[in-house]
């Protein structure tokens, strides 16, 4: 695909997501200039000084703190800012607080840019990118959440490693809510062109596949409880997984990716936001995938609509 050239984005919240991305941004040098806005003006001046002193071993690329009125000419905004979730807390308890936060952040950005893809991070991710989508009035493909992108990459690190092959390797997705009600596309999953279930009759393992299934997605959907138990946050694979999407845009890679999406019908479910695969490329959301899915898949993910379409309704 042609690389299209994008001068400038913008990271609203410099916390751990923030900063962590900002880095990874400057590492890949694919951005010109990259601006840090936080309520805590020296917390966001900090960050970028700290990234800036990196760039002398990395593509030169120009990072500075500054305020809503520096990202008036940015082509991608990014939404870290809000609550963390903390230990004992679920994504959706975030929910009543950081949609406050995020309607401000909207409105302070829409009074200098109303042209840019925003991409929204912060949790609970889809009911906030519903609420961005809402509070902003953009066109629903240049509203994208980070959906359950983390989510798939645990997976295929997971089943990498249970099954002993690169996890570049493994394909499928977890779609749906990015929180406890997401769903593992099991039908889908492929490691090395060879569907999943194939994969495991042929394996010399003697694992119990069906039993190795369910434990690997326990330890997938729950890893950011074990993390924030561990260090209190989540930065590094979030932080790449965002540079993903990012550089898909960039370069109008027309990558599919499982990202948080506005929902006009999905078997019935409507007027939400959650994960699908979608093309993403220059002008944010070109498509999303109608892939085939097992009828227990469906009613999963129906599921996983019903709980995002309640707390979204409650908060906005």
């Amino acid at each position: 695909m042609k690389e299209t050239s994008i001068s400038k984005v913008g990271i609203i919240g410099a916390g751990y997501v923030g900063a962590t991305f900002a880095y990874t941004l400057v590492v890949k040098g694919l951005i010109n200039e990259i601006v840090l806005v936080d309520i805590k003006k020296d917390k966001a001046e900090g960050e970028a000084l700290d990234v800036a002193q990196s760039i002398s071993y990395n593509i030169p690329t120009t990072i500075s703190a500054g305020d809503y009125a520096d990202l008036k000419d940015a082509e991608i905004v990014i939404i870290s800012a809000g609550a963390s979730q903390k230990e004992g807390e679920t994504r959706l308890d975030l929910a009543k607080k950081n949609t406050e936060i995020t309607r401000t952040i909207v409105e302070n950005l829409k009074e200098h840019n109303q042209d840019c893809i925003l991409l929204m991070t912060t949790n609970p991710v889809d009911v906030l990118t519903y609420a961005a989508q809402r509070y902003s009035g953009f066109p629903k493909n240049k509203v994208i959440g980070s959906g359950t992108t983390l989510d798939t990459s645990r997976l295929r690190q997971e089943i990498g490693r249970h099954c002993g092959v690169d996890p570049r390797n493994v394909h499928g997705y977890i779609l749906g809510e990015h929180g406890d009600s997401e769903v593992p596309i099991w039908s889908g999953l492929r490691i090395g062109g060879m569907k999943f279930r194939e994969f495991c009759e042929r394996c010399e393992s003697v694992c119990q596949p069906e039993k190795e299934m369910r434990q690997i997605f326990e330890k997938v959907k729950n890893s950011a409880y074990e993390i924030i138990e561990k260090k209190s946050a989540t930065y590094y694979a979030i932080a790449y997984g965002l540079m993903t999407i990012v550089q898909a845009v960039i370069r109008n890679q027309n990558t599919v990716l499982p990202v948080s999406v506005f929902i006009e019908d999905f078997y019935g479910e409507k007027d939400f936001c959650f994960s699908l695969p979608a093309l993403i490329g220059r002008s944010g959301v070109k498509r999303i995938l109608d892939i085939p899915l097992e009828k227990d898949e469906i009613n999963k993910l129906k599921h996983s609509a019903g709980v995002l379409k309640s707390h979204t309704a409650e908060f906005i």
